[in-house]
């Protein structure tokens, strides 16, 4: 789904004027609500060294305290400004964040100068090599790394579970991060997931038998019109796994409609997917 299709599918959707108005990736001029009992947050860089290399990473959680943590999957356009945001405002929420920079085989984050995006072919092009690197066999590798440096952390609450969430490309990770340790990860959130169901023996979707917890599945309105039998198959696979997944179409969404910085950046729709995700994260974990 983050492919050239769904991007020229967005461009189609947007006026000329809207275009051309929108933020670009590399860089963010709108900024998140604060909620009014936000907790205080500290943020680092941090550099987690994994079977492959070294992975470039920002962790935050609340200034005092253990937390649950989570692992957070950025889109197919990385580690940004607006990732990072994100992952505060999460923390603020109180919880323990870890945002990755999922190509760091291939290159540090940021990777996007003002006003790049996916959506135009010469992007596409640097970053789709990047991309095959991500096999499964490597994002369960960096999944496991992962978990256990969020277990590593004082700031995190190693009695509760774990909770990951995931977007654009990060979808179907969101799920292979739950399987490889379930004893661990009790909540995903997927949020314009991209191939979370494919024809593949080890489609995304399929590992539903292998989870625990609990999910939440937001999907975008031009998703589900490209491919409308994935929700079904998705809600097939968690009802035969009997796990409480809550999968839906977002009118009026477009993919990429949670993230901050991108074209197609949907106020009210996020607003909702996010609340979905924290009474996922306040129940279950």
């Amino acid at each position: 789904m983050c492919d050239e299709w769904t991007a020229e599918d967005n461009e189609h959707h947007l006026s000329r004027r809207a275009f051309g108005a929108a933020a670009g990736a590399a860089g963010i001029a709108m900024m998140l609500p604060v909620a009014a009992d936000a907790m205080p947050v500290k943020g680092r860089d941090v550099t987690i060294a994994t079977p492959d290399g070294h992975c470039d990473a920002y962790f935050v959680a609340p200034a005092g305290g253990r937390h649950p943590g989570v692992l957070m999957w950025p889109d197919i356009m990385g580690l940004r400004p607006a990732f990072r945001q994100m992952a505060d405002r999460l923390a603020q929420s109180g919880y323990a964040v870890l945002v990755v920079n999922q190509f760091y085989r291939s290159t540090k984050a940021p990777f996007l100068k003002p006003g790049e995006s996916f959506d135009q072919p010469a992007v596409r092009d640097r970053i789709m090599p990047w991309r095959e690197k991500l096999t499964p066999a490597a994002t369960d590798s960096d999944a496991r790394t992962f978990i256990a440096f969020l277990d590593k952390q004082p700031q995190v609450d190693t009695r509760r579970p774990l909770g990951t969430a995931g977007y654009c490309m990060g979808g179907p990770f969101v799920l292979r991060t739950a399987a490889v340790d379930p004893a661990r990860v009790h909540a995903g959130a997927s949020f314009h997931g991209a191939a979370l169901v494919t024809k593949d023996a080890d489609s995304p979707h399929l590992l539903a038998s292998k989870l625990r917890g609990a999910y939440l599945i937001a999907i975008a309105e031009n998703d589900d019109a490209r491919s409308p039998g994935d929700k079904d198959a998705l809600r097939a696979a968690f009802a035969a796994a009997k796990l409480p997944a809550a999968i839906a179409v977002y009118p009026g969404a477009m993919h990429g409609w949670c993230v901050i910085d991108s074209r197609v950046y949907n106020a009210q729709q996020a607003e909702r997917a996010w609340g979905g995700m924290l009474d996922l994260f306040k129940r279950t974990l």
